[in-house]
């Protein structure tokens, strides 16, 4: 694996899954792997889950870590080519990678959708910088459209979580929120279930389809209570709306999950990536009650990002 920015990274998505979860049942197992390197964690936006599960991750492999908050603690960057630097920025976006490319021998970086313009956000103005000046693998650990270390992780999860033989129904259902949210989680996991042996079907009102080249032929239905209907798995997330980019269209019917509504289900376990609205997006008793694997969720973010760190060493230890 020379870099993981999307599921088309992985090879063999199944392979990957059972790495982790081997890695799961001794997570020490390769503490020598990453002996005498560096990863770098680039955090342009807020994290939790993502900073902590990556620096284990990265530690269990015996790895460096350099953990840079850049929006709070690096010089103002500038991301526009040609740029005049006359103003409040005071490092170009080329020049901080480059420093990075002499210091670390993996760059991980998380970068939001900026929600201001659709075509900057579609096109990745940020994480393909990092891409294309970067002379070390890339990590993506979220950018604008994808949250690929989470999606892994929910793979792992409804692996673990599924024993029968026939394909589970997972449903990803939008869910209200008080601000417009990007659509990086939902298209992610999109995209990886597409690869899984799984039948997928998201639920939204209308006026909130994810982007096509994400959810391609999947089945998307404006029916919350139809869609639910004998689920399996309920992947509970706000997105805002993409062709009216960034608004909230006003939504009258509750799409708030509660018990009544896995009533529906097929007793099915709910997931959310975090931070969650609790009362607003799902309620207190379907998160703290016996169907959520949220926390399980969570905990498999370290598992993911061992696993690809790991296949990315493997790269640069080859060389």
């Amino acid at each position: 694996m020379k870099k993981f920015t999307s599921v088309s990274d992985v090879k063999n998505l199944q392979e990957i899954i059972k790495k982790a979860l081997q890695i799961k049942e001794n997570p020490l197992s390769e503490t020598e792997k990453g002996k005498g390197k560096t990863i770098g964690l680039v955090f342009l936006n807020s994290s939790l889950r993502t900073r902590l599960s990556s620096q284990i991750a990265a530690q269990n492999l015996g790895l460096n870590v350099l953990t840079l908050n850049a929006a709070q603690e690096a010089w103002n960057l500038e991301f526009a080519d040609g740029a005049i630097m006359n103003g409040d920025t005071v490092e170009h976006i080329k020049d901080a990678i480059e420093v990075l490319n002499q210091y670390c021998d993996i760059i991980a970086v998380r970068c939001f959708a900026g929600m201001k313009s659709k075509e900057d956000d579609v096109n990745e103005s940020i994480l393909s910088q990092f891409e294309q000046h970067a002379k070390v693998p890339v990590i993506s650990l979220e950018s604008a459209t994808r949250h690929p270390l989470q999606s892994l992780a929910d793979c792992i999860t409804i692996t673990e979580n599924w024993k029968e033989e026939r394909k589970p129904k997972v449903v990803l259902t939008w869910a209200p929120h008080i601000k417009p949210i990007a659509h990086a989680v939902g298209n992610s996991f999109a995209e990886w279930m597409q690869e899984m042996d799984v039948e997928l079907v998201i639920a939204n009102p209308k006026g909130y389809d994810l982007d096509k080249n994400f959810t391609k032929d999947v089945k998307v239905i404006h029916n919350q209570d139809e869609a639910l209907k004998d689920a399996d798995f309920i992947y509970v997330k706000n997105w805002s709306s993409f062709d009216d980019y960034a608004a909230m269209t006003e939504v009258k019917e509750n799409w708030m999950l509660t018990n009544e509504k896995l009533a529906n289900t097929n007793q099915a376990k709910v997931m959310h990536c975090l931070p969650v609205r609790r009362n607003v997006e799902l309620s207190d008793e379907v998160m703290d009650g016996e169907n959520s694997i949220i926390y399980q969720q969570a905990k498999n973010r370290i598992f993911s990002a061992q696993a690809v760190f790991s296949e990315i060493l493997d790269g640069l230890n080859s060389k």
